[in-house]
């Protein structure tokens, strides 16, 4: 049985049970949602220092009374991919305790034979995914012999791509014990990022034109509309490394609304932040956000 270690505990978030504990409890007791029982979420992959009070927001959303599968799905960073891979990993590592794979929906997804494996060498160098695990696991630490995961590793993918995995994800998606988690930042803004765009706004502060630009983009991803996501992509070039994952999700719920017209899908941003604020070229800042869908 492959385990995934906790590689970025002790650098990206703390590897001490009760200091961890701790920490999340706070951002999860500080954080404020109308959301109880959210579908899926957005939420942010940075050093919790840094997001983990934005990522509370989303993951207080989740109802973990009735969650019984977790859909992790998070952006390859250091390998190129064509499309989506699973985790090899039965079990993941936390401080808290070890997650499950949910080996039956492994298999079942690999049937549809659009996705490879993610090798466990590059999924423990890949953070994406793993900066999820912590908040998961104190969220459902309640009913943790009670639920399952299955990481999903989103590389490259179009929209057409997108509509083929959208068929495969909607069964799980319209499964109401099952929630979705989408992990992204927003704006990576700065030169060692090769992005200065401020989008036209040259007359406010550069952090005020990186939230305007990134609030333009969470504004189209309410909307559900996965081609006007993939435009304002093209317009705006925003550097939001999960752009395929979100890409995912839109085209998921799409699917869903096809297959039950009935179904009133909404997603609504809780939380946004940045990790600095850009006052002038020379400055850099990420920003994070988190979100919840609710389907009705």
């Amino acid at each position: 049985m492959t385990r995934r270690r906790a590689t970025h505990a002790g650098s990206w978030y703390s590897d001490g049970k009760n200091k961890l504990d701790g920490e999340l409890g706070k951002w999860l007791n500080h954080a404020d949602t109308p959301v109880t029982a959210a579908r899926a979420i957005i939420s942010p992959h940075a050093g919790l220092a840094y997001c983990g009070e934005t990522g509370a927001h989303g993951f207080k959303s989740i109802n973990p009374a009735t969650t019984r599968r977790i859909i992790v799905l998070g952006p390859s960073h250091n390998r190129y991919l064509s499309g989506c891979a699973l985790s090899k990993c039965a079990k993941f590592e936390t401080p808290l305790y070890d997650l499950t794979t949910d080996s039956e929906t492994v298999s079942e997804l690999y049937k549809s034979e659009l996705f490879t494996d993610f090798d466990v060498y590059d999924d423990e160098n890949e953070h994406s995914l793993e900066m999820q695990y912590p908040y998961i696991a104190k969220v459902m630490e309640g009913y943790k012999d009670n639920f399952k995961i299955v990481s999903i590793i989103v590389g490259d993918v179009s929209g057409d791509h997108a509509k083929q995995y959208a068929k495969v994800l909607e069964p799980l998606l319209a499964d109401p014990h099952t929630v979705f988690v989408i992990s992204s930042d927003f704006c990576h803004w700065g030169s060692r990022f090769s992005y200065c765009n401020v989008n036209g706004e040259n007359d406010i502060p550069i952090w005020q034109a990186i939230t305007k630009l990134d609030r333009l983009g969470m504004d189209t991803i309410e909307s559900l509309n996965s081609s006007a996501f993939q435009t304002y992509l093209s317009k705006t070039s925003n550097t939001i490394c999960g752009r395929r994952p979100i890409l995912l999700l839109l085209a998921t719920i799409e699917e869903h609304s096809s297959r039950n017209p009935s179904s009133d899908p909404k997603f609504s941003f809780l939380h946004y932040s940045q990790s600095s604020r850009c006052v002038k070229k020379g400055d850099s800042s990420v920003s994070y956000a988190s979100g919840a869908l609710t389907i009705s």
